[in-house]
């Protein structure tokens, strides 16, 4: 779950067990949510539903700009986020969007894909399968050395799933996927010294045997893991305390085409280009990533301060679309928004690393409820009048983006108020008093608390209209703090499970492994809704089975665990996302696309500034 996507230039690679979680509904973030727009939009206008439908601008998605390149040149890059960003520069340890944006010039990813983000060839490493038996074999292919001159080795490989294992992991990427490598368990038990189905062939070979071999390890799937650690800089480190130490707080060795210079933290990076980039040598000198308040970056980009961004919130995008000397590129987002409702605990004590645990009697454990509450939400009205056209309703839980899985075909939850007040009746919850509130069924007052991201006043505007929403239908739904939460904290309360927490308004950024196990599992820690059922864990594992290697079998299962996801409503899906991404026109050259885009070694600039 890990990454945010951010611009993904060095590799689209980013397994489930990679996902991030997205911040505010709009930085929306992605995993990952969340600046001075024109209109930001208020409930009464949200309300007006007369006049023309907002259409989806046209943008490209590359953009070729004149002038000779400059040698060198340092690229300036915005960290959009409201937020100081945590700085935990290691990939088996950091868990938001904001970390992943910093890593992303530097990072230690070690496979490439292609555009329907299956693994290739041309990464650092190749992937073979040995589904018959069971077994991948990965290989580094080139000479390729650590930014610190030490040359990458299967030692490095293995050293990353050691730390995922290892007993004093803190982390969330050690889940069911990862227990499907063969000693596993037993690693992460204490009672095995190394993961027996992980084997060192020679000094660029490693094999890993795994209890099933299905579809997703084409994607990242299966617990194979797509990042390296330079062992010889953190063999020495104890696993509790990586997470705290210089090595991955001030001073990373790393395998990306820069490496990090200098750095306040929660504030700026400073990278030097890596003259030991295996790609070869980048054409830029520096990169500068600087935090900007999501409220001060279309003003920042106007008067050319910077280049580029980690994200554009798309309710802004009528403030910057006729900059003259910015482009505009747009792609479609690995992610989605949703609602989701707390069903259950993640009790840390079951199973060998924990498990969510469903309980029956839980304020939100009522599907009627639920599918009522995501009836009454009027989403269209949202996306036309706040997002300009760039959101649309979601329908299932698999983004667009994965054009093979998601069924578009699906429906989802329609504005339909009438049938969200038929269900509530059905369900018992009755206006008993009087006084345009529902009580529950039985007869007590009831009251709902939601979470939600603070962020800019258009996030606070939308929260406040599905409010209103909700009251129209007879639920008080109130604010958990009584205002919307800042991003770190939120997360750190819907992973807590917070009593007070009874749904929560969030975003995925899903990596490019579209297998939901990762989030939605019974040992995922993910899986923040705690839902939890036989079928739900049946479902999720025929969509990774051996006989879903075939697409058509895959697809189906992927309908299957949509429709009763659906029917569910634990996590109703509120929005598919268009990424905006603004450009200084001094960039010479760049392709967004996720396949053959441009890589951050490859960008060239044609001015010493950026263009004001």
């Amino acid at each position: 779950m890990m990454k945010k996507k951010g611009l993904m230039l060095t590799t689209v690679f980013a397994s489930a067990l990679a996902l991030a979680a997205c911040g505010g509904d709009d930085k929306e973030t992605t995993e990952k949510p969340t600046g001075g727009t024109t209109d930001t939009g208020t409930e009464e206008n949200t309300t007006d539903k007369g006049g023309s439908t907002a259409e989806s601008p046209t943008l490209p998605m590359s953009v070729e700009n004149e002038g000779e390149a400059i040698d060198g040149g340092t690229l300036q890059f915005a960290l959009v986020t409201d937020s100081p960003f945590s700085g935990v520069l290691l990939a088996e340890l950091y868990e938001n969007a904001y970390d992943a944006d910093v890593m992303d010039f530097m990072t230690n990813s070690i496979f490439d894909t292609d555009g329907d983000f299956l693994i290739t060839d041309e990464g650092i490493a190749k992937l073979d399968v040995d589904a018959d038996n069971n077994k991948v074999t990965v290989t580094i292919q080139h000479d390729v050395k650590w930014s610190d001159g030490t040359p990458l080795t299967a030692d490095d490989i293995i050293y990353s799933y050691e730390i995922i294992g290892h007993k004093d992991y803190t982390g969330i990427r050690y889940d069911g996927d990862f227990q499907n490598i063969i000693g596993a368990k037993e690693y992460k038990a204490g009672t095995a010294d190394s993961i027996s189905g992980i084997k060192k062939i020679d000094d660029k070979t490693v094999e890993i045997s795994m209890t099933k071999v299905s579809p997703a390890i084409y994607s990242g799937g299966d617990g194979l893991w797509g990042y390296a650690a330079p062992k010889h800089q953190l063999k020495d480190i104890p696993v509790k305390d990586l997470i705290s130490s210089e090595a991955v707080r001030k001073n990373p060795v790393t395998l990306g085409p820069f490496k990090l210079d200098k750095l306040v933290d929660g504030e700026s990076v400073q990278y030097v280009a890596n003259e030991n980039y295996w790609r070869g040598a980048p054409k830029l000198d520096k990169v500068v990533l600087q935090v900007v308040p999501s409220t001060s970056i279309g003003e920042a980009l106007r008067t050319g301060q910077y280049d580029m961004v980690s994200s554009y919130q798309t309710t802004q995008y009528d403030g910057i679309k006729d900059l003259e000397n910015i482009s505009i590129l747009a792609r479609p987002e690995l992610a989605y928004s949703y609602l989701g409702f707390k069903v259950g605990k993640w009790d840390s004590a079951a199973g060998d690393t924990g498990l969510n645990v469903t309980d029956e009697n839980a304020k939100m454990n009522n599907k009627q409820l639920r599918q009522a509450i995501a009836y009454a939400m009027d989403v269209e009205s949202v996306t036309e009048k706040f997002y300009q056209g760039l959101r649309s309703r979601a329908t299932s839980l698999i983004p667009p983006a994965f054009s093979t899985f998601h069924d578009n075909t699906l429906s989802g939850y329609n504005y339909d108020p009438e049938k969200a007040k038929a269900l509530l009746d059905e369900a018992g919850y009755k206006d008993v008093d009087g006084d345009g509130i529902r009580e529950d069924a039985k007869g007590e007052k009831f009251s709902i608390k939601m979470a939600g991201m603070s962020g800019s006043d258009t996030d606070e505007a939308i929260v406040e209209y599905y409010r209103q929403n909700w009251k129209e239908v007879g639920l008080d739904v109130q604010l958990t703090t009584g205002r919307l939460i800042e991003f770190n904290s939120f997360y750190d309360k819907v992973k807590a499970d917070d009593p007070e927490i009874d749904m929560f308004m969030a975003a995925w950024g899903t990596g490019t492994n579209p297998s939901p196990l990762g989030l939605y599992g019974e040992a995922s820690a993910f899986n923040y809704s705690r839902y939890v059922t036989p079928e739900l864990q049946t479902l999720l594992a025929a969509i990774d089975s051996k006989d879903a290697i075939d697409p058509a079998v895959r697809a189906d299962a992927f309908r299957a665990w949509e429709e009763y996801m659906f029917d569910e409503a634990t996590t109703v899906p509120t929005y598919f996302r268009t990424e905006i991404l603004p450009v200084n026109k001094r960039v010479k050259n760049f392709d967004a696309s996720y396949d053959g885009g441009t890589k951050w070694h490859e960008i060239e600039l044609t001015a010493d500034a950026p263009i004001k």
